[in-house]
């Protein structure tokens, strides 16, 4: 294949219309516009507007907050921990860190994400080592159970 063979896949762009060529068209005369009026003239932009009546996006009423600052966590379940440990993509001798998850594929991490959350779905047969963002009590008791650590950032700042 040559560069100058390439071609969009057939009905990838739909063909352009020719309006105002005729009746014959199907498109002439007013170009599918309608008659006269202020929607039938170029520059018109009414969107949201309902013809002097109280718009609906001010007619319903608003509720809640989105918080601009909230974190979002990857989450990491302990049994698909163990099950990438047994499937040789992580060694449970070494310290399992953030980095260690991603570049092993187990977790993706976009720019939304401030890092991984440890949960507790599933049992972990192997005494490991981990440093995540965050855990639930029940990822660290199961973790602590099979003879393992969970390092958490916050518990690192409290004991300096």
């Amino acid at each position: 294949m040559k560069l100058n063979e390439l071609r969009d896949n057939e009905g990838a762009r739909p063909k352009f219309k020719r309006v105002g060529r005729g009746i014959g068209s199907g498109k002439g005369k007013t170009s599918g516009r309608g008659v006269k009026g202020q929607k039938a003239r170029t520059g018109v932009s009414l969107n949201g507007f309902e013809g002097g009546q109280l718009p609906i996006y001010r007619r319903l009423p608003k509720r809640g907050f989105k918080n601009i600052f909230r974190l979002e966590y990857t989450a990491l379940n302990i049994g698909t921990l163990d099950k990438a440990i047994a499937e040789g993509k992580l060694s449970a001798d070494a310290e399992i860190t953030e980095a260690a998850l991603r570049e092993a594929g187990i977790v993706r991490q976009g720019k939304k994400f401030a890092g991984v959350r440890l949960l507790g779905h599933g049992e972990i047969k192997r005494a490991v080592k981990i440093s995540v963002s965050g855990a639930s009590a029940a990822a660290i008791a199961a973790v602590e159970a099979a003879g393992g650590t969970v390092t958490l950032p916050v518990a690192e700042a409290a004991a300096e």
